[in-house]
């Protein structure tokens, strides 16, 4: 690795089971993690701006791994130099399109900032869930990136009408031809993962706090009506006037709930924290299934914020051999050590800083 973020140079060979990274705060055991999560997935997981990750006063970042997959050795690289487009090879060979990359090689991350997926808004569980099901069809990725390109495109056009003050009909409704298919298989995908995750998703909650509350997951679309196309086409008056695109897959929500009611307002910070590491291990669940590879298990910082009940739920699963390799971070390197003494589970510790 190189010039990534606080790393001017690193090298490092991991064990297959736990690595623990450890060290003080702002020493860069995010960033380390951040890079591993950049040669499984193409991009950073905290920040959507690939420039900001070349270190101060240099111009171009690197990072390079060797992945194990069914026995056999891959080379990922993953650069990117100031003023470029990134670059992501395998075994030396660039892709056409750096999204051919999505899946080859599944993780999953879990952060101390995953109750956002139930504080914020609709497009932080779209992306949740987006992750998950790219990791595992391709063509889904697919037709999600021409969806939303054309999204973008239709509401750019919009504006452009309301601002020269004319109407193309006939313009608008060529964009509508490429998008009414998409968003159908879009939401078909959608509605059918759902329908795996939920039994899933709920062994999980109860596993981790044996709460007798039911949980649930409900996926909310427009396209759950008889006639979507018909009300898609007819919102076009009130796309004009606001100049985007007001119907749609890129409108659709995850409704988190705790018996009847949502969990966001009505659940306690213990019922929410419960609900976001059943979610990750839900997904961990089926991409292990679907992918039949055990994907990468990030787990950035989770000691300081979990209290020990779930912490012991994590820790039975790793002496269970449910997880592959599995990378943490703590600023506590003496925790970490007796976390994992206790439950007579090996673990290589590397320190930053």
């Amino acid at each position: 690795m190189l010039n990534f973020k606080n790393y001017d140079e690193l090298q490092l060979s991991f064990v297959e089971g736990i690595n623990g990274i450890v060290g003080e705060n702002g020493s860069g055991k995010t960033n380390l993690l951040d890079a591993i999560h950049f040669l499984c997935l193409s991009k950073s997981a905290f920040n959507s701006s690939d420039s900001q990750h070349i270190r101060h006063g240099s111009n171009f970042f690197m990072i390079q791994g060797l992945f194990q997959k069914a026995e056999k050795e891959y080379e990922v690289h993953c650069s990117l130099q100031e003023g470029k487009s990134k670059t992501i090879k395998v075994d030396k060979k660039p892709y056409t399109r750096i999204s051919e990359h999505i899946g080859l090689f599944p993780c999953v991350l879990m952060t101390p900032y995953d109750t956002d997926l139930i504080r914020e808004g609709s497009e932080t569980r779209r992306k949740f869930f987006d992750n998950t099901l790219s990791q595992i069809d391709q063509l889904y990725l697919n037709n999600l990136l021409k969806y939303n390109k054309l999204i973008e495109q239709r509401n750019s056009l919009l504006k452009q009408f309301n601002e020269r003050n004319f109407f193309d009909k006939t313009l608008i409704e060529t964009y509508d031809a490429q998008i009414l298919p998409l968003a159908r298989s879009i939401f078909e995908k959608r509605s059918e993962f759902v329908q795996s995750f939920i039994p899933i998703l709920e062994n999980y909650y109860f596993f981790i706090c044996k709460e007798k509350e039911k949980i649930s997951l409900k996926y909310e679309s427009h396209l759950q009506v008889v006639d979507f196309e018909g009300e898609f086409r007819q919102q076009i008056q009130k796309d004009l006037l606001l100049q985007r695109t007001t119907k749609g897959v890129h409108k659709d929500d995850y409704i988190f709930q705790i018996g009847d009611y949502s969990i966001n307002k009505f659940g306690s910070q213990g019922q929410q924290k419960s609900y976001v590491i059943a979610l990750k291990l839900a997904q961990f669940e089926l991409l292990s299934q679907l992918k039949q590879v055990k994907p990468l298990l990030l787990l950035d910082d989770i000691f300081d914020k979990l209290d020990d009940s779930r912490i012991k739920k994590l820790m039975e699963l790793m002496v269970s051999g449910k997880f592959g390799q599995v990378f943490l971070t703590d600023a506590r390197p003496e925790r970490t050590k007796g976390l994992f003494k206790e439950i007579q589970q090996e673990i290589c510790l590397f320190y930053t800083g």
